[in-house]
């Protein structure tokens, strides 16, 4: 059995079948991750989390840069994979596409744990595109890997209902703790020996693009749960900014205040923190949204009582019209 993936959600699968190999009778054989990054303010070249689990299990590990056809890296892959005999290989946040030569290697093919209800949020970013949309309910499917982006045949399905609270690490954390579960039950169960995976539904079709700088400022002239949804779904990274006096605050802790139209203009601060409330309250298109930290860019965060002293802000402070900094 081998495995592909890159990022921490990847990293809590790997972990969990090194754990459990002996028992359900596999061995991880081999490990593909993405190359080492510059990360940190030093940019210093770290390793992803997944190598850094298999370096200290003694697992042989790849770290191709490209597997397309034609990429410098891709035939001597192959050949690693080819010797390796796998069964499967387990595939999880992985960030590059797998051509068909691979998908079609181990013996019972490529399988990937996505998280989410398929085929609703396709691609790279399914968990903040959840969030940012309002969905109530994900989860994760247990997918047989084919040409296309997410768009397999799914061997399983575990649904997760969505909480109001939930930032992005929140359920992050929750899905990759549902996603060990599905991964081992679907070891354990071992499906493909005696049946076949279920088409994914042709309707419900979305993508979840990938998150980028455009994704973060805040437009206060929507409603406020479009706020609230689109500052949990990048709390605590990358992080949603508000603009004030031209320099983009990071910001989270989101919660609706109120549902319906208030009289400020939006962008205005309509109430300051207290004992019982601790967040800055502030005025949208309809309603107002509650913001409970801040953090300037290279600063420290901080909560918004301490953030809202320091800024000298008060009832009737505003944020940048458009927050597009």
């Amino acid at each position: 059995m081998g495995f592909a993936g890159t990022p921490a959600f990847a990293a809590q699968q790997l972990q969990a079948l090194l754990d459990h190999q002996e028992a359900l009778g596999l061995e991880v054989s081999c490990v593909l991750t993405q190359p080492d990054r510059a990360a940190g303010r030093g940019l210093s070249m770290t390793p992803s989390l997944v190598k850094q689990i298999a370096q200290n299990r003694g697992a042989p590990i790849y770290t191709p840069a490209g597997l397309k056809a034609g990429h410098p890296d891709a035939a001597s892959t192959h050949r690693a994979l080819q010797g390796h005999r796998l069964d499967v290989l387990i595939v999880v946040a992985y960030g590059l596409i797998l051509p068909a030569s691979i998908l079609t290697l181990p013996r019972w093919g490529c399988i990937n744990l996505h998280a989410s209800l398929l085929p609703r949020w396709r691609g790279a970013a399914p968990i903040q595109r959840a969030l940012a949309s309002g969905d109530t309910q994900t989860g994760v499917c247990v997918m047989q890997m084919a040409d296309g982006l997410d768009t397999g045949p799914i061997w399983s399905t575990h649904e997760l209902v969505i909480d109001p609270l939930d930032t992005f690490q929140v359920l992050h954390d929750r899905l990759a703790a549902l996603a060990s579960e599905a991964l081992l039950a679907w070891l354990e169960w071992r499906p493909f020996l005696t049946r076949q995976p279920t088409a994914q539904p042709e309707v419900g079709v979305c993508y979840a693009a990938k998150i980028t700088a455009e994704d973060r400022p805040i437009r206060f002239e929507r409603p406020a749960d479009d706020v609230c949804n689109q500052v949990r779904a990048l709390d605590p990274s990358p992080g949603a900014t508000a603009s004030w006096q031209g320099v983009a605050l990071k910001c989270g802790g989101a919660g609706v205040v109120e549902e319906l139209g208030h009289w400020a203009p939006s962008g205005t601060i309509v109430r300051l923190p207290s004992t019982s409330q601790p967040f800055i309250a502030v005025a949208c298109g309809r309603g107002v949204v509650g913001l409970a930290w801040f953090q300037r860019p290279g600063g420290k965060r901080q909560s918004a009582e301490v953030f809202a002293r320091g800024a000298g802000w008060a009832v009737g402070s505003s944020f940048d019209s458009g927050s597009d900094a």
